[in-house]
């Protein structure tokens, strides 16, 4: 495949600390912290709906109702599954002026750990399907809302809910001030090494809430690609099958647009292919050491599904030396839509590269493709392994203290994506850098509060739309199906 062209990296000259740190004192003036809280319920929300619905019409149609279903399971999953609503919310806003590489759906479910290219367990950003270059607001605002509706979810109270989301936008603007005293290369390599945070603030922590992050750092060091296997596939005359578990799992002959499974697979190698274009000499050589041995159609997540996703079995010496890649489709992205567009030759390449920005260790095998079926439709993917000591924490038990120390830890992980790509010194002074320790801890307290009180009522709207979205699938206007159900 011959070369595309590629958007070039930021060579702005920033300026001086001292212009920078203006840079962020004009922002506060053009879009004052205040203004950040302001929500006004939004009465429309069949347009809401109609955005979800028109996100779907690009998607594989028999897998949308159960896209929905695990949607309408509650006010939260129908907030992780709704990025496109948000967007269109955030965009009618006033903005800072800053701009940093956006995650674009930087919700408290979307941080996790996972092993390093090193094999030392971190805390990170770990979705990137609508990562794009956008306003650093965006993504701060759309943590705080899912910290608030996560407490919903969890039956905490008002006060509890606050205390964590002001919690989170203070450690977002320390964090970003601390990166602010720091050299580009000291930012650039700075990572959350999980057992090195555990073992400083084990102390601060309850017994409980320590047992219990150590219980999911080791759950998600076991999971690779030989527990995959365990789990997804069998070895058959020799060579490793995946069990076919429609619609987690479907067999490659059931998928639409191709005539017989010998054309999709060969569909599936050109694919790889083309995939391999995207790596360097290093990784293509690693991965010529393992042989193709199977595939299937996999259903991921919660707003992705409905996405095409395929995952992808390799075998290395043999068949208990397995490698499990993961295809995974890739679309315009909802900040694209309403900031501008990203400027890469691909979705796949925007996924990619957004998260090689972003992230402070990513995926080694991580490379993106493309490849048009025989209707003509082109599709854009990217690929990455798909367990490599992926782990999250467990947002469905978890209490009031792990609410509060983990908002904390995705504020770092998001200041720090912000600051490796945006003017880290001119946010950090739009949240109080460069003042007097009294005036710093105002701006501080200024911003959390606007933080909270944005939360509070995003919240309210993110439920007025869930509450409407499942009365239409009540109503029988909008597919679900049974695993995921209107409450």
């Amino acid at each position: 495949m011959g070369a595309v062209p590629r958007v070039s990296p930021d060579r702005r000259d920033r300026g001086t600390r001292e212009e920078r740190v203006a840079r962020g004192r004009l922002a506060a003036s053009r879009c004052p912290i205040e203004a950040l809280a302001s929500w006004g319920l939004r009465q429309d929300g069949a347009s809401a709906i109609a955005l979800l619905e028109e996100q779907s019409a690009t998607r594989v149609a028999d897998l949308i109702p159960i896209r929905y279903g695990r949607m309408s399971a509650s006010a939260f999953a129908f907030f992780r599954g709704s990025a496109i609503i948000m967007a269109s919310d955030l965009a009618t806003r006033p903005v800072t002026g800053i701009e940093v590489q956006a995650v674009g759906d930087a919700h408290i479910a979307n941080f996790g750990m996972f092993l390093s290219p090193t094999r030392h367990l971190v805390f990170d950003i770990n979705d990137f399907d609508e990562t794009a270059p956008g306003p650093w607001e965006w993504d701060v605002c759309r943590l705080a809302a899912s910290i608030e509706i996560c407490g919903r979810a969890r039956g905490f109270s008002r006060h509890d809910r606050r205390v964590a989301v002001r919690a989170c936008a203070k450690a977002y603007a320390r964090a970003m001030a601390d990166f602010a005293e720091m050299g580009e290369l000291d930012v650039w390599h700075a990572h959350l090494d999980l057992d090195e945070v555990v073992t400083r603030f084990e102390d601060e922590m309850s017994g409980k809430e320590s047992r219990t992050l150590r219980r999911a750092m080791e759950k998600a060091r076991s999971k690779n690609s030989a527990r995959a296997v365990e789990k997804l596939a069998r070895v058959e005359g020799g060579r490793l099958r995946f069990e076919m578990r429609p619609p987690e799992l479907v067999p490659l002959s059931e998928h639409h647009g191709y005539r017989d499974t010998v054309e999709l697979s060969h569909a599936l190698m050109v694919l790889m292919r083309r995939y391999f274009d995207s790596l360097s000499y290093d990784r293509r050589f690693l991965l010529n050491r393992y042989r193709y041995q199977d595939a299937a159609q996999k259903v991921v997540g919660v707003g992705s599904v409905g996405t095409r996703a395929w995952a992808v079995l390799l075998a290395g010496k043999d068949a208990d030396d397995p490698l499990v890649m993961q295809v995974k489709e890739a679309q315009t992205s909802v900040v694209e839509r309403f900031w501008r567009p990203a400027g890469f030759a691909s979705a796949g390449e925007r996924v990619v590269e957004g998260q090689r920005l972003i992230q402070s260790t990513a995926d080694i095998l991580l490379g993106w493709t493309s490849v048009e079926n025989p209707l003509g439709e082109h599709r854009d993917y990217y690929v990455r392994q798909l367990w490599n000591g992926k782990g999250s924490i467990d947002l469905e038990g978890i209490g009031v203290e792990g609410l509060h120390s983990t908002a904390r830890l995705c504020a770092w992980a998001l200041a720090h994506a912000h600051a490796r790509t945006g003017d880290g010194v001119a946010i950090a002074a739009y949240t109080g850098y460069g003042l007097s320790k009294k005036e710093l801890r105002a701006a501080e307290d200024a911003f959390a509060d606007a933080l909270a009180d944005f939360a509070h009522a995003y919240a309210d709207q993110n439920e007025a739309d869930y509450r409407l979205f499942c009365d239409l699938i009540t109503a029988g206007e909008l597919p679900c199906a049974s695993e995921g159900a209107a409450k």
